[in-house]
């Protein structure tokens, strides 16, 4: 890779930190490293797992490790580690990271090191790219959806019509301030409502975000906030899974890695639907679909000995038996094609919802310029949402501003 990309994409990062949390030494061929962003209420499942893996027949010197990181954290401290040609031998992550990570050299392809044939084919067409794929999926989804509390909600609203007039009415019944909270700060959680009007962040590799569904999608954000007045004016994801959990809200839009957490606090007044429809134009929000992946520290190439630990381990973690158990734990649709028939999956109206919001999302992009696009969405949607520019000034500078990061990243 030339040294003027490889610089520049280290530049998307948001002051990279050069003190990382230490790790075993990476000399140990009987010791595995991972590296994790997951809600804190999957932690227990995962020590659980690993544990195991390190009790099989034959691990007896085998030990293995978790390190925690939110989300960009994890990102730019994998980054950083691997450029010293350190860091863990796996990390757990989202299929965007590896766009960059990928083309950076910094994770192994697993074409010929597993059977990928045994995994959902969608799934793992979101770690495909350049004709590599570059993770083993650990769950098939990771996408939002639309959960609400039965205690304040008899029929789930279909589309957004619907929606603002449970919020006019039977939300103000309950003494709701606002009654659907959702991470309106990240890109992520803007996507659907993008594909609702008929637009997406990238047509293949090439951003489109200067389009009319961008003007109509952010203009039906704003009314969300300042107008109809159905979420909060700002709110992180802490403050919506608080407000959620403590029953402020009747809807939350979040993802499926909180489904385990939102069951066993609200128990059986939890509960999941697709995203409304938006009322507008007939098409229903489409979420980023992908799961979580194992993806393989590049150094493990020079390492037989470690390499081979590490997929030992993959290998187990996605078996038929720890996708059945994460299914019945997590609530998270399984990655492995066979699991899927289980009666934990099939006769789960949990996860027959997730399955339900499945079918109208879209693959992830993997490809390296998606990275860039999510933080000028991020920039930008920013400032329009706080009304630091309007919102044709802040969608022109957004499209603007990704083209810019991507011609210095190409060049």
């Amino acid at each position: 890779m030339r040294a003027g990309k490889f610089l520049t994409l280290l530049a998307f990062s948001v002051a990279l930190c050069g003190c990382l949390k230490p790790v075993r030494s990476e000399d140990d061929p009987n010791h595995i490293t991972v590296w994790e962003q997951e809600d804190s209420t999957v932690a227990p499942y995962i020590d659980a797992t690993l544990e195991a893996f390190r009790k099989l027949p034959g691990n007896e010197r085998v030990t293995v490790s978790r390190v925690h990181y939110s989300n960009e954290d994890l990102r730019q401290q994998y980054q950083t580690a691997a450029i010293a040609g350190t860091g863990p031998d796996l990390i757990m992550c989202p299929s965007d990271f590896g766009g960059v990570f990928a083309v950076a050299g910094f994770i192994l392809p697993v074409d010929g090191l597993f059977d990928l044939s045994i995994y959902n084919k969608a799934v793992m067409e979101s770690v495909l790219l350049e004709g590599k794929h570059w993770g083993i999926p650990t769950s098939n989804g990771n996408h939002l959806m639309f959960m609400y509390n039965r205690k304040f909600v008899k029929n789930v609203p279909q589309n957004t019509d619907e929606l603002f007039k449970y919020c006019d009415t039977e939300a103000k019944k309950y003494g709701l301030q606002n009654c659907l909270a959702f991470d309106g700060g990240e890109p992520f959680w803007f996507t659907p409502w993008l594909g609702g009007f008929g637009g997406w962040p990238l047509d293949k590799r090439t951003p489109t975000l200067d389009t009319k569904p961008m003007r109509e999608a952010v203009d039906f954000y704003l009314d969300l906030r300042y107008g109809k007045k159905v979420i909060p004016q700002e709110c992180d994801y802490n403050c919506m899974d608080a407000l959620f959990k403590e029953e402020k809200v009747a809807f939350i839009i979040n993802g499926d890695w909180s489904v385990f957490s939102y069951a066993g606090s609200l128990k059986d007044n939890y509960a999941v639907a697709r995203i409304p429809m938006v009322s507008k134009t007939g098409l229903w929000p489409s979420p980023m679909v992908s799961g979580k992946f194992f993806m393989i520290n590049a150094r493990l190439q020079k390492d037989e000995r470690k390499l081979k630990l590490a997929r030992e381990l993959i290998k187990f973690y996605t078996n038929r038996e720890n996708q059945v158990r994460q299914v019945k734990e997590l609530k998270r649709l399984p990655s492995l094609t066979e699991a899927n028939t289980d009666q934990s999956v099939v006769g789960d109206p949990l996860l027959k919802a997730s399955m339900e919001q499945i079918l109208v999302g879209k693959p992830m992009p993997m490809a390296t310029e998606m990275r860039p696009t999510w933080d000028s969405m991020r920039q930008y949607l920013g400032k329009i949402m706080t009304r630091k520019v309007t919102a044709e000034e802040g969608i022109t500078k957004m499209q603007q501003d990704v083209s810019t990061k991507i011609g210095e990243m190409n060049r």
